[in-house]
């Protein structure tokens, strides 16, 4: 986990401890940030022994950062004495991500999605090389469900809504080989596109068809097929909706075959416009 690099502003008080594990030393508000989102990777918990491991930081001052997050309510402690993300965190966290225009207009279309194919509808975003989810419908109960998180990030090479959005990004081999540069694609399943060549030809056919698929190239036994959506932009995509299936319930010759029926239930959302 990466934490914020330090200011080269005014050292704080506690700024001489040790090194965060990236390296960069962790100051003042900074130290306290990386609790918090180290907070966020526990959410059954965590001592103040592991929090001062992972950070890197001394136990006093970490314990100082928790004190600061209590105080807020960003913080809390369990029956057991384990550190938690605190009820005023979650509160402002829902209240933020309720409110997000984008997943007011979308959430209904994702409820139609998740309800007619049983599967898992998502709303993602393009952050760089990574895909952002940020809003989910798991299928009705009884269904199995996917492990997604709204805030998960995945690999953009290696998912349907990603290698969709890149195409308004990469339109030739030379711009997939510096996007890529010198470090190699995360190859997440054999089926993974893990070169520039084999990723600028499925970016190719990607922008011919207008949706995006992945053949369990992020994950094994998952498929996913997703249409772009234009929420802030009458012409450019502010991300895509997708649907993930188990591959042996929902196969993706099925949902390319609905393909008809998903534009339909996108409605307007899923029609540029000038």
């Amino acid at each position: 986990m990466k934490h914020t690099q330090t200011d080269h502003g005014p050292t704080a008080p506690d700024a001489d401890g040790p090194a965060g594990a990236d390296g960069a030393r962790l100051v003042g508000s900074d130290r306290v940030l990386a609790v918090l989102k180290e907070l966020a990777r526990h959410p059954g918990g965590v001592g103040l022994e592991e929090l001062t491991r992972a950070i890197a930081s001394p136990k006093p001052t970490v314990h100082r950062a928790l004190g600061a997050l209590r105080r807020a309510g960003l913080a809390d402690q369990d029956a057991r004495g384990r550190y938690v993300l605190g009820d005023e965190f979650l509160r402002m966290a829902f209240a933020h991500h309720e409110a997000r225009p984008e997943h007011v207009r979308v959430r209904p279309v994702l409820d139609a999605l998740a309800h007619r194919f049983g599967e898992t509808a998502h709303y993602a975003v393009l952050d760089d090389r990574e895909v952002v989810y940020r809003a989910k419908v798991d299928p009705p109960s009884g269904a199995v469900r996917l492990t997604s998180t709204i805030g998960g990030r995945n690999p953009a090479h290696t998912t349907a809504v990603g290698k969709l959005l890149l195409t308004r990004q990469l339109d030739s081999l030379d711009e997939v080989e510096k996007w890529v540069g010198d470090s190699p694609l995360e190859r997440r399943t054999p089926r993974t596109r893990c070169t520039a060549v084999d990723l600028h030809r499925e970016l190719t056919a990607t922008r011919e068809r207008d949706y995006g698929v992945d053949d369990q190239e992020n994950e094994n036994g998952v498929n996913c097929l997703a249409l772009p959506v234009y929420l802030t932009s009458p012409t450019t995509p502010s991300g895509a909706v997708s649907i993930s299936a188990l591959a042996y319930r929902t196969p993706l010759a099925s949902l390319i075959d609905a393909l008809d029926e998903i534009r339909v239930l996108l409605g307007p959302l899923g029609e540029p416009h000038s």
